[in-house]
């Protein structure tokens, strides 16, 4: 029987001032300063890591294994070989689930994790990770084998060489894009800001999504921290996702607005306050020193084209589930609901994506639900249901083009 413990996690690791430009890059664990020492007791597991990263360690048992996910790292620098170790029959590197990398330690006896820390350099950003695994017996160890961390499907996905992403099967891959983030705050009203309300509602959102067993999820970021509008569409690419689903709360500096809104890409706007919050959202992106004009010459254009056109109206049927969830769970839609923008985050040909207004920060009572929790839940609970209804129907198109 498989069991599991969660012995150790971390959900967020926030970047030190000095390594915050490199929190974007993937992390990579390295040889010198990684090491596997046994001294015929205790068996200590060091690795050097460029950057602090968000990890979490468990055991489980049938066969006994400790397990190191780390999200995400690059294993390729790491020796090959570890120093002798009675206790660890093998050690195994690659990918686990969706946005996790993966070391899978194959026990030769009961151990127990004694010991699990991160420490991070001051200086340059660079961390040291410490796995401290001690005796037991196998009762004791099938007691911490217990419970699976939360996120972490049953059965876990094995370890997968590196470049390849394990996808089980009948599980929708969901891209959740937390709007905004470190230099770019987004809407600021009450002492609150868009990226972090985002957030919290990504967050909240993912383990909705987890817990009904029918979705593997992603998040663009999970911390205060700036990611570029075509790196979002890139981590969603890589993931291999399904739908791409963008989260935000505006604020309009003139004009009153409230209620939810759901955008898809379109190369016009629906209205002048759509046209207004693209170009916000484009700005972002330039202030952050990335311009996204020009990039693409007339043949990419042609191909990107092409591409949406079969994208094009399952991303609107995505769009009109989702609103349609909102309207069944009585949740206070926004007079134009269903509206259309040339957010550069929906511009990914490949994946249906979708932006999803929450609320308008600007008004008061959109604002008084964001805080609160159970309305939240709520409308976390219309997104699931609206993207199973929008799975199945997909599937259905899919097998009708096929013929």
């Amino acid at each position: 029987m498989l069991r599991a413990a969660l012995v150790f996690l971390i959900l967020s690791v926030m970047a030190l001032p000095g390594a915050a430009q490199d929190l974007r890059a993937l992390a990579r664990v390295l040889a010198d300063g990684s090491r596997l020492a046994d001294d015929g007791g205790d068996v200590v597991l060091d690795l050097a890591l460029t950057q602090a990263v968000p990890y979490r360690v468990f055991v489980l048992d049938d066969p006994r294994r400790v397990v190191l996910d780390f999200r995400e790292v690059n294993w390729s620098e790491l020796a090959v070989g570890f120093d002798r170790s009675e206790a660890i029959e093998s050690v195994a590197t690659g990918r686990g689930d969706a946005g996790w990398s993966r070391m899978v330690l194959r026990l030769t006896r009961p151990m127990a994790v004694a010991e699990a820390g991160m420490r991070t350099d001051e200086t340059d950003g660079t961390a040291q990770v410490r796995l401290r695994l001690e005796p037991v017996d196998a009762d004791a160890f099938a007691a911490r084998a217990a419970h699976l961390p939360m996120g972490v499907r049953l059965p876990p996905v094995p370890v997968a060489p590196d470049g390849a992403v394990p996808r089980e099967g009948g599980l929708i891959m969901v891209a959740l894009d937390p709007g905004h983030g470190g230099v770019d705050p987004g809407a600021a009203r009450g002492g609150r800001t868009e990226a972090d309300l985002m957030l919290t509602f990504a967050i909240e959102l993912r383990e909705v999504l987890l817990r009904s067993g029918r979705f593997d999820v992603m998040l663009t970021r999970e911390g205060d921290w700036f990611v570029s509008l075509p790196e979002r569409i890139t981590l969603a690419r890589v993931a291999r996702a399904d739908a791409f689903v963008s989260l935000h709360a505006d604020a309009l500096a003139a004009g009153r607005a409230r209620g939810a809104t759901v955008y898809s890409l379109s190369d016009t706007a629906s209205d002048a306050a759509s046209e207004a919050l693209a170009e916000a959202h484009d700005r972002a992106d330039l202030l952050a020193g990335v311009d996204l004009a020009g990039n693409d010459d007339a043949v990419a254009d042609v191909l990107l084209d092409l591409a949406r056109l079969e994208t094009a109206p399952r991303t609107g049927a995505l769009a009109e589930q989702i609103v349609a969830a909102f309207d069944r769970a009585g949740i206070a839609l926004h007079p134009n609901p269903r509206m259309e923008a040339g957010f550069s985050v929906l511009k990914a040909a490949d994946i249906p994506s979708v932006l999803v207004e929450v609320g308008f920060l600007s008004d008061a009572r959109d604002r008084e639900n964001l805080l609160d929790p159970d309305w939240r839940a709520m409308m976390q609970a219309a997104i699931r249901d609206a993207l199973l209804a929008w799975a199945e129907a997909d599937q259905v198109r899919a097998a009708l083009v096929r013929q």
